[in-house]
């Protein structure tokens, strides 16, 4: 049996952190949740993490910050970006932190469940 991947999901809407959260576990990931980039890189720091699913507008700590930290501390931990921001200028700066991929809201749940283990998948 292979080990559960456990994912944190951040991002400052509680009901969509809620809906992910809610449609991850059912597909048999680990979920935490954070609720801005600082609470993302408190939980970061104690590691045990796969893959974070990183809004990028947030107040305070936004999502490429919290990219930077873990390009810099956790290289190891993927992200995927989730923004209402689907513009090419975040794309690429996220790309450019090492986010493995990127998501416009609204989004498709099929579309987050099929992101998700492809990029879990990739070395």
């Amino acid at each position: 049996m292979k080990e559960k991947q456990h994912l944190l999901i951040v991002d400052d809407e509680p009901d969509l952190r809620t809906l992910l959260s809610h449609v991850l576990i059912g597909a048999g990931y680990d979920v935490s949740e954070a609720s801005d980039g600082e609470e993302a890189i408190n939980a970061l720091k104690f590691g045990g993490y796969n893959l974070v699913l990183l809004d990028i507008q947030m107040p305070n700590v936004n999502g490429i910050q919290v990219l930077k930290y873990l390009q810099e501390h956790a290289p190891n931990i993927k992200a995927i970006m989730l923004t209402g921001y689907a513009d090419l200028k975040h794309a690429m700066e996220a790309k450019e932190f090492g986010a493995k991929d990127f998501i416009g809201k609204p989004y498709k749940i099929e579309d987050i469940l099929s992101t998700v283990e492809r990029v879990l998948q990739d070395n």
